[in-house]
């Protein structure tokens, strides 16, 4: 029988069956050395095969994915955490006060998610609390990723209407990200209240937000959305990525990649790169061009790593 995952809680996975029915299973032990190299061979939206053996559901398959996310796992640097998936839209909250959420981070995001063809719209959460220069900041922000092509909203979950969200939402998988704190689990519940998450303060001492999720989970919404609502993420490490394909996963980047002299460029030390015109031009912003230096370095890093 086929369902969807729509829990995971270390080896155990909650799957909703193509009848309605809410099983808990596990994987079948020759499946969980199939050659799959991330910590967690099975995900939150992954489509799955189980049958029933005796009391126990068991998943004995796993369907092509249409995409995923994911990124350096935290402890194992060498090994990959997949975030989720089949998304169709991935929503990245973002704060520039309590706790902040740095450019560094949502590019990496950013990158990580059309790496794998995953569409994302930028949430600025909790305006209300921001004070004149940083509400300065905030719409400057946005402007740089409008321009771009990204969908943003700035709001605050807790006191705003979310009817334009909500819209976006409709018929799609929704998965939400962000930092701890950033009001993930308000937002859900503005969205359902009936399902009652969790949720925590902001640390005074360190600007970070308590993991109030602590597994992803995946929800089926009253107006025809459904979201998997995510651990809160600190640090976001990109995998699989070649150095020379990295611009490509800058939208602006890529639509000037033609007009560089050398069809290799990788926009860092060449001469006649379209992509250093456009930024000494004020074109493409300073703070995606220095996130995309650090995260090239990182990966020439990798692959001297790997290969001498």
């Amino acid at each position: 029988m086929n369902g969807v995952v729509i829990k995971t809680t270390g080896k155990r996975y909650t799957v909703k069956t193509e009848v309605g029915d809410i099983v808990q299973s596990r994987l079948k032990g020759k499946f969980r050395i199939a050659g799959i190299k991330s910590t967690n061979p099975i995900v939150v939206g992954d489509k799955v095969e189980v049958v029933q053996e005796s009391e126990l559901w068991m998943i004995v398959k796993l369907h092509d994915r249409k995409n995923h996310i994911l990124r350096k796992s935290v402890n194992l640097s060498k090994q990959t955490h997949i975030i989720a998936a089949n998304i169709d839209q991935a929503i990245l909250m973002i704060t520039l006060d309590s706790p902040v959420t740095t450019t560094g981070f949502i590019d990496r995001f950013l990158v990580a998610a059309n790496a794998y063809g995953v569409e994302v719209v930028l949430l600025f959460n909790k305006v209300d609390l921001l004070n004149d220069e940083l509400k300065f900041q905030q719409e400057k922000l946005k402007k740089v990723y409008e321009k771009i092509g990204y969908t943003c909203f700035s709001t605050s979950v807790i006191n705003d209407d979310l009817s334009q969200i909500k819209e976006l939402m409709k018929g799609k998988v929704n998965m939400i990200s962000g930092h701890s704190g950033v009001g993930k689990s308000t937002l859900i519940n503005k969205l359902q209240p009936d399902l009652d998450i969790n949720t925590k303060e902001v640390s005074d001492t360190h600007q970070q937000g308590q993991h109030t999720t602590t597994f992803s989970e995946l929800h089926e919404l009253d107006f025809g959305a459904s979201i998997i609502d995510t651990p809160g993420i600190r640090g976001f490490g990109l995998v699989e990525l070649e150095v020379a394909e990295l611009g490509s996963y800058f939208p602006e980047f890529f639509k000037l990649k033609s007009q560089c002299k050398f069809h290799n460029c990788i926009h860092k030390n060449e001469p006649h790169c379209a992509v250093k015109s456009a930024l000494e031009n004020g074109e493409i912003a300073e703070s995606r061009y220095k996130n995309y230096l650090n995260m090239l370095v990182e990966e020439e890093e990798h692959f001297r790593t790997n290969n001498y």
